[in-house]
C-alpha cells in the first residue's frame, strides 16, 4: 500500500487561520517556486538532525552533493553522527532505464550492516519518482529484514517549495514512527517540540530553561533528536511548535489522533523567550508551573538587563535591515527590537501568511515588507539611513557597497541567537560588526577613482 501523502490536502490546511478564508490553497505551487529550495531540501533540513539515523537519498548523486550539510544542526548524541555521512543510490542511466529498486534495497542493506543506524530515512527524488520506483515496498522490507523503521520520504524536488518538502517530512514522521514506541517514563509536564532544528544550538539555550522549571522534552522534530524518542511523541502532554509553522498538518493531525493540543511561539529575543515560557506553562495548565514560571521569567530578565546596558548605549538611534526567510522575519525582528536597534524593513518573499501578518505587527505601520529584497534592499538603506544590514551570505556585497556594518543570520551562521543568552551573542555580534572599520574601507573607491 502507498504512503504517498496527498498534496493537495497539505497545502489545504484548516488549523491556519489564513487558509480558511481563501477558495484555493496556501503557498500553492508556482513557476519559480523551487528556486529558493525545493521539497526534497525541505525535507531533508527537516529531519536531518536525527543524528542516530541514516539519511539515504535514492536519485543522482548530485541531490544529495547540492543539499548536504546546508545547516549546523548541532547534536549531543553520544555514538557516531551519521549527519555526517552522505549516503545516495546514485542513481544512473541504467537505473532508469531497468528500475533502481535492487541498487536501493542493496544500499540500505549496506548501510545498516556497517552503520548499524537507529533508523533508515529514504528519501525520493525527482528521478526516482518519475520512474516510478516502490519506495515503500522496499522500505517495508527492510525493515521487516533488520527491525528497524524505514521511513519513505514522499518529497521529490518537482511536487513544491522547501516549506512544503517540510511538511511532507512531518507526514512521513507521523505515519512511520510517531505511535509505534512507548515510554518508559512519563512526567505531567512532557511536551514535543516541533520545527526546532537546534541550528548553531539555538535549542540548547532554552532546553535549559525548562528543566529548571521541569518541563521535559519528550521529543523533538527534530534538532538534537532522537528516532526512539520520536516514536513516543504521541504520550506527550503538549506539542509547541517553534516558529515553524510548516509543520502545523502534523500538530493538528496529532491532535485528531492522540488529544495533544499546540501552541505556536518563538525564543529569539527576551519578550518573545519570557512569552514562550508562559505560554507553555499556561498550556500545561499547572498553578504552581505558572508561578515558577513566572518567578524564572522575572530573574533571568533581570540578570539579562543588567548585561545589555553597555549595549544600548552602542545601539542608540541604529537602523537595520533584516533579509532573511520565514519566521525569522519577525522573529529576529523581536530581538532587535529588545536591543533599542529599529528595524526599518523585513523580507517577506518566503514567508507564510502568519509570518506576514506578523512582521507587519512587529514594523508597526512605518516598517517596510520587502517583496523583492534584492532590489528593494540598496534602495532604502540610502533612503533610511541605515547602519545594519542582517541576511544571508549573498548579501554581504550590498553591505559592502553601501558601507554599512553586516551579519550572517541565515543557517550560515556560526553563533545562536536563541533565549535570553542568545540574545547576548547577538548583541555582541553587532557591537563588533558596528564597530569594525572594514565595511567602510572596503566599500570606498580606489586612490586613483574620484
Amino acid at each position: 500500500m502507498s504512503t504517498k501523502p496527498k498534496i493537495k490536502e497539505l497545502l489545504v490546511e484548516n488549523a491556519c487561520e489564513y487558509n480558511k478564508s481563501k477558495k484555493s490553497a496556501c503557498n500553492i505551487s508556482t513557476p519559480g517556486a523551487t528556486s529558493g529550495g525545493c521539497a526534497f531540501e525541505g525535507a531533508q533540513i527537516s529531519l536531518f538532525p536525527y543524528a542516530d539515523a541514516a539519511h539515504l537519498v535514492h536519485g543522482p548523486i548530485t541531490c544529495l552533493g547540492s543539499s548536504w550539510e546546508t545547516r549546523a544542526t548541532k547534536t549531543s548524541w553520544p555514538g557516531r553522527d551519521l549527519t555526517q555521512m552522505g549516503f545516495t543510490t546514485d542513481t544512473s542511466i541504467k537505473d532508469v532505464i531497468f528500475s533502481g529498486e535492487k541498487k536501493l534495497a542493496g544500499a540500505i542493506s549496506y548501510i545498516v550492516d556497517l552503520y548499524a543506524p537507529e533508523a533508515v530515512f529514504v528519501y525520493c527524488t525527482c528521478v526516482t519518482a518519475l520512474i516510478g520506483d516502490d519506495i515503500d515496498l522496499i522500505c517495508k522490507q527492510a525493515a521487516e529484514k533488520y527491525g528497524i523503521p524505514c521511513v519513505p520520504v514522499h518529497a521529490p524536488g518537482f511536487v513544491g517549495s522547501k516549506n512544503l518538502g517540510s511538511r511532507l517530512a512531518g507526514e512521513a514522521v507521523l505515519q512511520h514512527l510517531i505511535g509505534t514506541m512507548e515510554p518508559e517514563t512519563l512526567t505531567p509536564y512532557d511536551i514535543n517540540l516541533i520545527g526546532e532544528y537546534n541550528v548553531t544550538g539555538d535549542m540548547w539555550q532554552y532546553s535549559l530553561l525548562l528543566e529548571k522549571l521541569g518541563i521535559r522534552i519528550l521529543s523533538s522534530l527534530s534538532g538534537d533528536g532522537r528516532v526512539a524518542s520520536i516514536r513516543t511523541a504521541h504520550r506527550a502532554k503538549l506539542n509547541v511548535i517553534v516558529c515553524a509553522k510548516s509543520l502545523i498538518s502534523l500538530t493538528r493531525k496529532m491532535q485528531e489522533r492522540y488529544a495533544i493540543p499546540w501552541i505556536s511561539l518563538s525564543f529569539y529575543g527576551k519578550r518573545d523567550t519570557s512569552r514562550g515560557l508562559l505560554q507553555i506553562a499556561e498550556a500545561l495548565e499547572d498553578y504552581d508551573l505558572l508561578q515558577r514560571t513566572k518567578a524564572l521569567i522575572k530573574n533571568e530578565e533581570e540578570k539579562l538587563e543588567i548585561k545589555l546596558q553597555p549595549y544600548r548605549k552602542a545601539f542608540a538611534g541604529k537602523k537595520a535591515i533584516l533579509n532573511t526567510g520565514g519566521n525569522k522575519s519577525w522573529s529576529i525582528t523581536s530581538a532587535l527590537q529588545d536591543l533599542g536597534i529599529e528595524v526599518v524593513a523585513t523580507s517577506v518573499r518566503k514567508a507564510t501568511e502568519d509570518d506576514r501578518a506578523k512582521a507587519k505587527e512587529y514594523l508597526g505601520k512605518e516598517g517596510i515588507l520587502m517583496m523583492n529584497p534584492g532590489a528593494e534592499q540598496a534602495k532604502l538603506i540610502d533612503e533610511k539611513g541605515v547602519h545594519l544590514l542582517l541576511a544571508g551570505g549573498r548579501s554581504l556585497y550590498t553591505a559592502i557597497k553601501k558601507g554599512i556594518a553586516f551579519i550572517d543570520v541565515n543557517q550560515e551562521k556560526k553563533k545562536s541567537y536563541g533565549g535570553y543568552e542568545g540574545l547576548l551573542n547577538l548583541a555582541e555580534d553587532i557591537k563588533n560588526a558596528l564597530e569594525n572599520p572594514v565595511f567602510q574601507l572596503a566599500g570606498r573607491n580606489a586612490p586613483w577613482k574620484k
